[in-house]
């Protein structure tokens, strides 16, 4: 089916709305074009405006983002002392990662608010790029996790272990290992047939989701591998931080729930919690919607809710909560607004 097949069908449909929305409430036991049907005049029926509602939560968490997260990378790799620091450059890597998945998340956001169709290379193009932000962030944060149990566990071999230019190395097998996952996810439904032209046309990313739930058993065992790489991913760094509360509780860091090393604790979980909680609720929501316990309409707004904001809060949260934690970068920071307010004030015209 090419797109002008879905444009003359999406007519046909869009006067025929009222008579399926019964389908669509009640079930999910349809196949891909059809569901895409269902979903799309859903989508684009005005009763169903306050979907658009859903575009304000990107918006507000990408200027945010634009606002701090290239203020931190500007700090790290400014200055040479802090751009050599393990930590700094897998914290550089992490936001670098986040930012690009808020600028295409929200790109893609807007455009389906927009109802704005893609070609079909160009939404492959902009799925993958998304994956490969998404998972390039995720495996950055395993990687500061371990970073911080080796520094914390060995601290007189931390220099070995960890030198610069291993980091180096490090982070460009993050971004090849991001790439070659969701690629080989894509190779794979591309094999199978498995992309719907119209799907690709709408390009939206809780749709595609829902019909994954749906799809053929190739789509599933994607979806499902994949879900299973991230909560491992998910669960050595809960891993590693229960053994760091647990090795270092005698140390008398954790006595006063005001100390820097309790709050900082507190802090990272809570951006741990709001990367695990988005993936729990997806895994809940597909269970139910592949045994039809919830209705389709259920389905999609849970998914529209995960992506749309469970899953962008912490790339907005993570430059917050971690990396204006660290006394170098909030210094440095400190030392930047100073220098530009005596700047301002030298400039200022003295009072005649």
């Amino acid at each position: 089916m090419d797109f002008s097949g879905c444009a003359l069908v999406r007519r046909v449909n869009a006067t025929t709305y009222h008579s399926r929305e019964t389908e669509f409430n009640s079930s999910s036991n349809l196949d891909d074009v059809s569901l895409f049907y269902l979903l799309e005049e859903w989508a684009f029926n005005p009763r169903s405006t306050n979907m658009k509602m859903f575009l304000i939560p990107p918006v507000v968490c990408l200027t945010a983002g634009v606002f701090i997260i290239p203020t931190i990378l500007f700090v790290i790799f400014s200055r040479f002392r802090i751009r050599q620091e393990t930590r700094y450059m897998l914290l550089g890597n992490a936001l670098l990662s986040d930012l690009i998945y808020l600028l295409f998340y929200t790109l893609s956001a807007a455009l389906n608010a927009a109802h704005v169709h893609l070609p079909k290379e160009a939404c492959i193009l902009l799925l993958f790029l998304l994956a490969v932000a998404y998972c390039g962030g995720l495996f950055t944060a395993a990687a500061i996790v371990l970073d911080t149990y080796i520094a914390i566990l060995f601290p007189l071999r931390y220099v070995a272990i960890l030198p610069p230019s291993r980091t180096k190395k490090i982070i460009v097998l993050l971004w090849m290992y991001s790439g070659a996952f969701p690629g080989i996810f894509f190779l794979v439904l591309s094999s199978t047939h498995s992309f719907v032209p119209c799907v690709l046309e709408m390009c939206s990313v809780p749709v595609i989701l829902i019909l994954t739930l749906n799809g053929t058993d190739a789509v599933k065992l994607c979806f499902w591998l994949s879900t299973t790489v991230i909560f491992l991913c998910l669960s050595l760094i809960f891993c590693c931080y229960a053994i760091l509360y647990f090795k270092t509780k005698q140390s008398g860091i954790w006595e006063s729930i005001c100390s820097r090393a309790s709050v900082t604790f507190l802090m990272h979980n809570t951006v741990l919690f709001f990367y695990f909680f988005p993936l729990l609720a997806l895994f809940v929501e597909s269970f139910l919607c592949i045994n039809v316990f919830i209705r389709l309409q259920t389905g999609i707004w849970v998914s529209l809710t995960v992506c749309n904001i469970l899953m962008i809060l912490p790339k907005v949260l993570f430059p917050f909560l971690y990396g204006l934690r660290y006394r170098e970068i909030s210094a440095s920071l400190k030392s930047i607004v100073r220098r530009k307010h005596l700047h301002l004030v030298s400039r200022a015209p003295s009072p005649s």
